[in-house]
């Protein structure tokens, strides 16, 4: 079952994120799609499941990636998205004095140049937890936690927004507020 739920979680990652018209889905501004729009978008890439399959692995996901609805109708991505179909509006949030951004050590060089970039995605990630900074640079290759001085940040002007699943974002970090941890 991992493996089921592992591939639905992905392909949902896939239409709420990044191409969602792919398949003919429509998201609003704020990343809501209609679940049952969501499931038959997921039939067209040879995935089928039912609402209460989807509402499982969004109620089940430890990192909490989807969301549903209050009346069951919607579903969205919480962040992550690629999509110019989304812009979401996340309140504006104070951070602590660090926040923290895992990768892969063959990227560190290039980030001490250019700081971090959102790349396809509308933000940079970041978070409070060491230890899940760095399990996610341990995805793309040996892992690197780099610690981001976003106080420091925020004093000098930078905005940052905190999404529902208490993954930091913001649009990019220069190379002067990283340390390599």
């Amino acid at each position: 079952m991992t493996g089921e739920v592992d591939r639905l979680s992905k392909t949902m990652s896939f239409l709420l994120r990044h191409k969602p018209e792919s398949v003919g889905l429509h998201l609003d501004s704020e990343g809501w799609a209609r679940l049952d729009s969501l499931l038959i978008g997921m039939q067209k890439l040879g995935v089928v499941a039912d609402d209460e399959v989807v509402k499982r692995v969004v109620l089940g996901s430890d990192k909490r990636r989807f969301e549903i609805s209050e009346d069951g109708v919607y579903v969205r991505a919480v962040q992550g998205h690629s999509s110019k179909l989304v812009t979401r509006d996340y309140p504006v949030v104070q951070p602590p004095c660090y926040l923290y951004h895992g990768t892969a050590y063959r990227f560190v060089d290039s980030i001490f140049k250019e700081g971090l970039q959102a790349g396809a995605r509308h933000y940079v990630h970041l978070t409070e937890n060491k230890g899940l900074a760095f399990d996610v640079g341990q995805r793309y290759g040996s892992s690197v936690v780099l610690r981001v001085k976003s106080h420091e940040m925020f004093l000098d002007g930078f905005v940052f927004f905190r999404a529902e699943n208490n993954v930091w974002l913001i649009s990019s970090v220069p190379p002067e507020y990283l340390d390599k941890i």
